[in-house]
């Protein structure tokens, strides 16, 4: 049986004599001690009065709260992708101006964790824009969730600062929300359309993520419905016509479009659903769709731009 030991370690010290060695300069009078010389640091920035410091921090928060807000308001990816690089750039910029910045001594310590802060929650923006770049990330609240943890920091910086003393730090326009997994009941249709006919639609979606399938009779939207994963359903009732399917898939369906792991496809081959009379029978056709690969599958898909996806 192996037992624990306890090494004792000694930790020698040297001590070493310094001693001070001067040398004289010709012509130069006193010695100087060697290695030491004149100071050339450049002075401490005197500090600013809390209006001058009140007006350099306004002069940024409307800027940065514009910037957010703009990210905000985004309806589609690509406009997106290009407010939140617009955003980091914006919020790079006034972290950088309010480093330099020399607050009255009262504000010291709130100062330097609000410029913290803000640099931090500019930094996040930046891996955040690259994640809706890939559509990892794919709407704004999906943004906002993703940045949730240095939104909150520099929100609570900001109000803390303008609490100290009325100072404009207040740069957070938009409700600071977590992470979420919203999801539909399987088979809810977003809209559902005149189902009048005799044909079926059966959507079998195998994928690990939930979808919604848009279905389109010429360039009018015929019925939308939202079928979880691993998961099918049949749409009853289609009419005669000829019909492109599209579908997206993703996670946390916020009541438009899914916030995170966004996909956007469509069938490359319409489906036409006919219905036939004879004296005697009444022929009609019925459909499935599988939203996975499947071996044997003959309906190729294609990506679609999300742009172009029937809204």
């Amino acid at each position: 049986m192996v037992a624990p030991r306890l090494i004792s370690c000694t930790l020698a010290v040297a001590m070493l004599a310094l001693t001070a060695c001067t040398s004289t300069v010709q012509g130069q009078g006193e010695p100087t001690p060697s290695g030491a010389s004149p100071s050339t640091g450049e002075a401490t920035p005197a500090a600013l009065t809390a209006d001058a410091y009140r007006q350099a921090l306004g002069e940024h928060r409307d800027g940065v709260r514009e910037a957010l807000s703009q990210v905000a308001s985004a309806k589609s990816i690509k406009t997106l992708d290009a407010r939140v690089e617009r955003a980091e750039e914006t919020l790079r910029g006034a972290s950088e101006s309010l480093s330099a910045l020399a607050p009255p001594v009262e504000a010291r310590v709130q100062h330097e964790a609000y410029v913290a802060s803000l640099r931090a929650f500019t930094t996040e923006l930046g891996t955040t824009l690259g994640r809706v770049g890939s559509m990892t990330v794919c709407t704004a609240g999906g943004v906002f969730a993703d940045l949730s943890g240095k939104l909150q920091m520099l929100d609570q910086t900001g109000k803390a600062l303008r609490a100290l003393g009325d100072y404009p730090a207040d740069v957070v326009p938009v409700k600071v929300a977590k992470k979420q997994n919203r999801r539909l009941a399987n088979g809810t249709f977003l809209r559902s359309g005149r189902r009048d006919g005799r044909g079926s639609l059966q959507i079998d979606n195998g994928a690990s993520r939930d979808a919604v399938v848009t279905v389109l009779r010429g360039k009018a939207k015929a019925f939308s419905v939202y079928v979880r994963r691993k998961s099918s359903f049949k749409v009853r009732g289609v009419r005669d016509g000829t019909y492109e399917v599209f579908f997206t898939h993703g996670a946390d369906w916020d009541g438009r479009a899914f916030s995170r792991t966004c996909s956007f496809e469509r069938f490359e081959k319409s489906v036409r659903f006919r219905t036939t009379y004879t004296s005697t029978q009444i022929r009609w056709h019925d459909w499935r769709v599988t939203l996975h690969t499947v071996s044997g599958g003959n309906a190729p898909t294609k990506t679609v731009d999300p742009g172009a996806f029937p809204g």
